[in-house]
This record gives C-alpha cells, sequence and structure tokens, in this order.
C-alpha cells in the first residue's frame, strides 16, 4: 500500500488566498475526528497487501491537534492497516504552533517530517496574506525543528504582485541560511470564492502580474540549483536523500487513501472525494450514509491525469506506460501533440520519456492541457 492521507480541516483564521476546505469554528473538533476514525476502520478492506508507506496530515492546520490526537491516529493506522517500519510521517504545522514545547512533544511521537507553512519571512507579507504568525515566529520555528527533526520542508509563495513582490529575493535569502532539506514553493494563484478574489474584484489589491511569478520562479530554481536542490517536480525541491515520499507517490500514480471532509482517494483506476462539509460529513459517517462521491477513471482521463503529473516531474511521461497500458493509438496521439514543443525546445524525448525543459518548466501545466486528448477513448 503506499499511503494514507488524513484531512485536518481546522484553521486558527483564513488565509486569503487559501480555497482548501476548513473551518475556523472548532467547536465540533471532537465529532469530527471521532468520525475520521470511524471511516478509517470502515475501509480497512480497501488496503492492499503492503504496509503504509507514507502517513500525511494535512488540512487545514494539522498542527491544531494535540500530540496526543496525533499519536492516536497513527496507532490506528497501523493496527488497522499495518505501518511500514520506515513510514515517512509527515505533519503540516504553522509557525504559530511550533512552540518549544510542542515540538519536544512531537519530537517524542510518530510524526517524523515536518511540512511548516512559512510563506513569507517578511511581516508585511504575512498580514497581506492574513497568516496567523509573525515573522519573528516564522524564524524561531524553522530554527526549533531544525534542531530536532533531520527531515523536514518549508513552504513558500512566490509571485505577489505590487511592492510587496519586491521582497522574494530576500525570502529566498533567508530560507537558505537554513537550508532546510526540502522546499516547496509555490505561485500565489487568485482562486474564485477566496478573499483575495473579492479584493482584486473590487479593486482592493492589484491583479497577478504572470511576468512577476515567471522571473520569481526562474530566480527561485536558479538559486536553490546553486545551492545543491534537485528540482523533482515543479513546485518541490529536495537535497540528496530528501524527496517528500509521500507526494512523489502521488505524481507516480500510486495509490492512496483520503480521510476527512474533502479528502480524495486513488486506487489505480477510480478516484473518490468526501463531502466538503464538516458536520455533514462527521453526520453521514456516523449514520452508516454515504458520503463521498466516485468515478471511474476512463482510459482518456488516465492519459491526462499521466500527461498532468508526469510533466511537472523529473520523471516526465513514460511512452511506454502510455502505450502499453493504454494502447498504441495514445502513445501516437502524444507524440503528435508533443512534436511543436519538442521543435520550440520546451519539451524533451529522452529514454522513452517527455520530460519538460528549463524553458518549458514555468509553462508545464499549459503544455500539458494541450496535450490532453479530448474526445479519443
Amino acid at each position: 500500500m503506499s499511503g494514507i492521507y488524513l484531512h485536518i480541516p481546522f484553521c486558527k483564521q483564513a488565509c486569503h488566498y487559501c480555497d482548501f476546505h476548513f473551518s475556523t469554528n472548532l467547536k465540533h473538533k471532537a465529532g469530527l475526528l471521532e468520525a475520521m476514525r470511524k471511516e478509517l476502520l470502515t475501509r480497512v478492506g480497501e488496503k492492499w497487501d503492503a504496509p503504509v508507506e507514507t502517513l500525511y496530515f494535512g488540512g487545514g492546520t494539522p498542527s491544531l491537534l494535540t500530540p496526543d490526537e496525533i499519536a492516536a491516529f497513527v496507532d490506528l493506522v497501523g493496527d488497522a492497516y499495518g505501518l511500514s517500519a520506515t513510514a515517512e510521517i509527515t505533519l503540516e504545522a504553522n509557525p504559530d504552533d511550533l512552540n518549544p514545547d510542542c515540538l519536544r512533544e512531537l519530537k517524542a511521537g510518530p510524526v517524523n517530517r515536518l511540512s511548516i507553512g512559512i510563506q513569507s519571512f517578511q511581516d508585511p507579507v504575512l498580514q497581506w496574506m492574513n497568516r496567523a504568525h509573525t515573522a519573528r515566529e516564522a524564524q524561531a520555528s524553522l530554527e526549533a525543528a531544525a534542531g530536532l527533526f533531520p527531515n523536514y520542508s518549508i513552504d513558500l509563495i512566490y509571485g505577489i504582485p505590487g511592492k510587496l513582490g519586491n521582497r522574494w529575493e530576500a525570502d529566498l535569502d533567508r530560507a537558505l541560511q537554513h537550508a532546510p532539506p526540502h522546499i516547496s514553493a509555490y505561485a500565489l494563484t487568485v482562486e474564485p470564492r477566496t478573499a483575495l478574489h473579492r479584493f482584486i474584484a473590487r479593486g482592493e489589491a492589484p491583479e497577478m502580474d504572470e511576468s512577476r511569478a515567471e522571473s520569481d520562479f526562474q530566480l527561485l530554481v536558479a538559486r536553490l540549483d546553486a545551492a545543491g536542490y534537485e528540482h523533482y517536480e515543479i513546485s518541490n525541491f529536495a537535497l540528496p536523500g530528501f524527496r517528500s515520499r509521500n507526494n512523489s507517490a502521488y505524481w507516480q500514480g500510486k495509490p492512496y487513501i483520503g480521510i476527512g471532509p474533502s479528502a480524495h482517494s486513488y486506487d489505480g483506476r477510480r478516484r473518490r472525494w468526501n463531502l466538503s462539509h464538516n458536520l455533514k460529513y462527521a453526520r453521514a459517517v456516523s449514520q452508516g450514509e454515504a458520503y463521498f462521491e466516485e468515478e471511474a477513471l476512463s482510459p482518456r482521463d488516465r492519459y491526462n491525469e499521466a500527461v498532468m503529473t508526469g510533466l511537472r516531474t523529473i520523471w516526465g511521461v513514460s511512452l511506454e506506460y502510455i502505450g502499453d497500458t493504454l494502447g498504441p493509438n495514445y502513445r501516437d496521439y502524444l507524440l503528435k501533440q508533443a512534436a511543436p514543443y519538442l521543435e520550440r525546445g520546451l519539451l524533451t524525448l529522452e529514454d522513452e520519456a517527455l520530460r519538460t525543459t528549463p524553458q518549458g518548466k514555468f509553462l508545464a501545466d499549459g503544455i500539458a492541457s494541450d496535450l490532453f486528448m479530448v474526445n479519443l477513448r
């Protein structure tokens, strides 16, 4: 079995850019966690022969859980599914939660990897995002975590519009001073129904600047490459030996089970997604009612997913997988659609795999959409 993802849908406050499912009301936290434990137990029949290799607490803000609540989930997974002795157990955490006492308790428990939502080391940027932590807390949490956890990651956001965007290089400087084993860096995007979307619509925030995002991305890649990081996925960089095993499994199409409201699951041929409503999810699980929807993936769907995920990674899109698994017509179609990008130097074809070139990396999602299959099944 590859992995289990646990969605912890609670946050202290809403970041202006975030469109993930969460609630700032923790009143029903205990009932929600109990429903998640029940879902875990009811889905034991879906497990594969091998033990769980990765367990990921995402959100939301999983660091709002107590160490005992975290350990209880890990124990339940181990008892019900089997947990590999070398499993990667990751907890997403916000800097304001990672005080020294919390970190020592986490270190004493089963978590062996932290993913810290730094986003920026600059107070004006953090305030603009409506993050709950300060630059000082970001710095302190990183220093404290590094002393206890050999394996940790930090998140950063680039492509901030306007004058605040000028602080991106300073964020990179600060991050590289600490040399975290893993860095995930994401371009700011404007999602519908977020506060940022409303601010831009009302003229209270500047429009996104695609050229700024691209220049920030190129600076990111150059700086991290010079510092010895492997750029193994568009948004992810790792020092040798520190790739995220959880994320790598997603991109390589391995199966996983998602637990909790809005969590997604994949078994190789079907996807399912849980209700994105805490109370409705918890009620349905507790009463044995349907709490998810699912779909069977057609060959076209599987082709499109292989293209989308593959082009984002150093592994690329395997022509052997496309041809052997989906059929020669899919392979031929892929090569036909890829030809213009091969000619322009945005894609390469080596060892039976299509990969983006350094010039094509920032455009990977757009290129993938042009390689998608729309009509052929």
